[in-house]
Parts: structure tokens; C-alpha cells; sequence
């Protein structure tokens, strides 16, 4: 591209070739110009005529060209949005879904106590555990994961977000927590069978985060089996899960003595949350 490009014609151009790697190119373009420009997307449409500078070329043609190899626009950004936050984001972790929200929005509508204690078990990026300790306040929450580089990951995104009612914790799932007790616990754990075609398309994020034996159900197996020693009588279990795993995951939680267990669909009207109540 020349010199003499507007906003307009670089969208124009650039979602013809993102078109290959991306079934929502003219979303990617925009937020690219966005990223580079330091604007709002209503800036976009407000000046469509709007020049690009040779140097602002140059950085949005290294972005198009990265992102055309395949790289999430997510890690390309160094942030991603959930639920109104914006969240820094590394390989290191999974980038938060959309399809996650269902997740937080499911856990806001439970009947907790009003100084619910809450549990985010693999938290990433501590998108699930940040979403519902900013919009609960009054709530304490307990983010763990495995992975350091994931602990101190979500430990930067609490400070930067100023979130004093949630605590990040190195743990193998439950292991480091000891005697504590938990109104809800939520998790979005990996779950894709370690053969599934589609990891193809995520090569660039952690393997780990994304795949579990017993196709795709080991950690949603164990966290179920699990969970029971750390809730209280009438506490809470959500999970995120593969659109094909309701069925087996209701299985689990209600051999696990869980009531009242239900899953929900997601945006895309996938099978994708599953949850119920010990003991209620």
C-alpha cells in the first residue's frame, strides 16, 4: 500500500486478505486500525477520508501480516476485553472467550449470600475471578492456576484493575487451599480431547490450558469429584464445558450428589455451562 491510503481503503484492502484466517475480517480490521491508531471505532466512521501515515502503515502492515500467519490478534494486542475489563493477555494463557461471559453472567444470578466466598479454579488471565469481583464488590474471591506465569499474569491484571477483594493463589487445582470452604466455585478448565481436528486452529495457545485426557472430561472429572470437600452445604459448582459434554457433565454432577443441575447455551446456542447445588 502506498502513501496515500485512507481509513476507508485500508479496511477495504486489508479485510479481502484477512477474509483467509478470520470469518469476522471486518471486526479484525477495524480493531487493528483502532490498536494503531489509539482510537474508538466511532472514529472510524467519522473520518473514513482520514490519511494513514507512512509510519502508521508500516505497523498496521506488520500487524496484517502476523495476524495472516495466524496469530491471535489478542496476543498481537498484548489485551483482550471480557465482561467490560480490559484484560492483558500472554501465550502463556488462553485468550477469554465470549462465550465465557455465559459463565460470570450465570454466577451473578445465583442466590448467594451476600458476602459470598468464591472459587475460579485455572483462572488464565483471571478473566472469570476480576469479571465477578468488580460487579460484586462485597463478594472475596479466590483465583488459582497452575501455571506461574498465568498467576502472575492475573496478579498484574488485579493490581492494574484495582480489585482488592480477590486473591490470586499458585495451586494444582485444589491443592494448596487446605480447610477452605467456598459459596461457589467456577471453572473454565480444558477440556478438548488431545485428538480433536480443531486444535489446528489454536496453535498458538498453551496446549495445556486447552486439552484433557478421557476425551476432554479428566479435569472436569476431577473437579467435580472434588468440589464437594470445598463448598459449603448449599454451595454452588458452574463449569465451563464442549458444546458435546452437557450430558456427561450432568452425569458427573449429579453421581457427585449435586442437585438442581442444569446446563445453558451459549451465544452461538452451544451446549457450553453446566452446574448444579450440593445439597439444595
Amino acid at each position: 500500500m502506498s502513501a496515500a491510503v485512507s481509513l476507508a481503503q485500508w479496511l477495504k484492502l486489508s479485510q479481502q486478505q484477512l477474509a483467509a484466517v478470520s470469518p469476522t475480517a471486518d471486526i479484525e480490521a477495524r480493531l487493528c486500525l483502532c490498536h494503531v491508531l489509539s482510537v474508538s471505532n466511532s472514529y472510524l466512521y467519522s473520518y473514513p477520508e482520514r490519511l494513514l501515515s507512512h509510519a502508521e502503515l508500516a505497523a498496521l502492515g506488520e500487524l496484517l501480516q502476523q495476524r495472516l500467519q495466524g496469530r491471535p490478534l489478542a496476543y498481537l494486542f498484548g489485551h483482550w476485553h471480557f465482561f467490560d475489563l480490559q484484560l492483558e493477555v500472554a501465550p502463556s494463557t488462553l485468550i477469554p472467550r465470549p462465550d465465557t461471559e455465559l459463565l460470570v453472567e450465570q454466577a451473578l444470578a445465583l442466590p448467594l449470600p451476600a458476602q459470598a466466598r468464591v472459587l475460579d479454579l485455572g483462572t488464565g488471565t483471571g478473566a472469570i475471578a476480576l469479571a465477578l469481583a468488580h460487579n460484586k464488590p462485597q463478594w472475596q474471591l479466590t483465583a488459582v492456576d497452575y501455571i506461574t506465569e498465568a498467576v502472575q499474569l492475573a496478579e498484574r491484571n488485579r493490581q492494574r484493575l484495582h480489585i482488592p477483594n480477590c486473591t490470586v493463589l499458585q495451586s494444582n487445582w485444589f491443592s494448596a487451599l487446605g480447610a477452605q470452604r467456598y459459596d461457589l466455585i467456577v471453572s473454565n478448565p480444558p477440556y478438548i480431547d488431545p485428538a480433536d481436528t480443531h486444535l489446528a486452529s489454536l496453535r498458538y495457545e498453551p496446549i495445556t490450558a486447552l486439552t484433557s485426557e478421557q476425551q476432554g472430561l479428566a479435569d472436569i472429572t476431577h473437579i467435580v469429584q472434588q468440589a464437594p470437600q470445598y463448598l459449603h452445604d448449599t454451595g454452588w459448582l458452574y463449569l465451563e464445558h464442549g458444546y458435546d459434554q452437557a450430558d456427561a457433565v450432568r452425569q458427573l454432577l449429579q453421581q457427585a450428589g449435586f442437585t438442581q443441575v442444569e446446563s445453558k447455551r451459549d451465544y452461538g446456542n452451544n451446549w457450553r455451562i453446566s452446574g448444579g447445588c450440593l445439597g439444595g
